[in-house]
């Protein structure tokens, strides 16, 4: 009877033992999540993060971080979430010619389509062509006539090689038969900063980071992409004879391969819920910016599409 009842007392214990030290999984997130930006501080990631970071937290249950890592025109911080815990903790806020042009033109630490998953895409922007409100060019023909006379001297700012302006910069010189002096700045900030020092002649942006340097009155744009006109006096890059699928960035979020699915549904819908926020709504309006969203899956989808047109990009802007 004592040794029935020792053992029963012990077994008592252990499955209480066992109970306190193998609790329940908590639901995800348990910590704040952070968002790796392989770009420079002031560019339209940084500033579209900034809305994304301060409205998520009422459908995450947790704040976001951004960390900026540039370099390596994307690739320093690219390479930090490849080798990131696929774990939902850690993401990358990146565009379509870091994640899936690169790859035709570098040799890469990490295989794009093998390393990421896509969560979500939050937007898309046209690029425009600008330069200082002082500039001599009053034109993007007289930008264009000026880079023929002085081939190599007008020296155009951008963030990296084969990125979201190096990328329509080149179609640009291939479809008008002219050429810029390609200078590389750790992202759009800091090549539109070069543009405003005077360090540059001319540079690339998106709405957000022109809504208020165009009404200060520091930038004229020249062009824009897309097929109709942003600014009503200023022509799309079709009407200035530059034709076809050009300057047109993706912002997008990617989580490291083998997340869990449950965390990409949370990531997914918790993007997905901002866009009944009227908050951000309203600040991505005040940016220039649209939210045209699309899925994780949606977007793979067109990545894959991507990848095939960049390689034949790539091939066409250099041969």
């Amino acid at each position: 009877m004592f040794n029935k009842l020792w053992k029963g007392v012990v077994f008592a214990a252990a499955a209480t033992l066992a109970g306190a030290v193998s609790p329940a999984l908590a639901e995800y997130p348990e910590k704040p999540v952070t968002m790796v930006i392989p770009l420079g501080a002031g560019g339209s990631h940084d500033l579209n993060a900034r809305v994304i970071t301060s409205t998520i937290p009422s459908f995450l249950d947790q704040a976001m971080i951004v960390r900026l890592t540039p370099g390596a025109g994307g690739q320093k911080g690219t390479q930090e979430v490849a080798n990131a815990n696929a774990d939902g903790y850690t993401l990358l806020f990146s565009h379509n010619y870091i994640d899936m042009l690169q790859q035709h033109v570098e040799n890469l630490p990490y295989k794009p389509m093998d390393d990421f998953v896509p969560v979500a895409r939050i937007n898309y922007a046209p690029i425009a062509v600008v330069v200082r409100a002082d500039s001599p060019y009053q034109s993007f023909d007289d930008l264009i006539a000026a880079a023929k006379e002085k081939p190599g001297e007008i020296r155009m700012a951008h963030s990296g090689n084969w990125g979201a302006l190096f990328v329509p910069a080149a179609q640009i010189m291939k479809a008008r038969d002219a050429y810029f002096n390609m200078v590389p700045y750790q992202g759009g900030g800091p090549a539109m900063q070069a543009l405003l020092s005077g360090d540059a002649d001319l540079t690339m942006g998106f709405p957000s980071t022109l809504s208020s340097l165009l009404a200060s009155g520091d930038v004229r744009v020249l062009a824009t992409a897309g097929a109709e006109r942003i600014y009503p006096d200023v022509p799309t890059f079709g009407e200035v004879g530059v034709e076809g699928d050009v300057g047109f960035m993706h912002r997008v979020v990617l989580a490291p391969a083998g997340t869990p699915p449950e965390v990409l549904e949370k990531l997914e819908a918790s993007f997905a819920a901002l866009l009944e926020d009227k908050t951000y709504n309203r600040m991505m309006s005040r940016l220039g910016e649209n939210v045209d969203y699309m899925s994780g899956a949606d977007y793979q989808k067109m990545r894959e599409e991507q990848a095939a047109a960049y390689k034949d990009l790539v091939a066409s802007i250099t041969q």
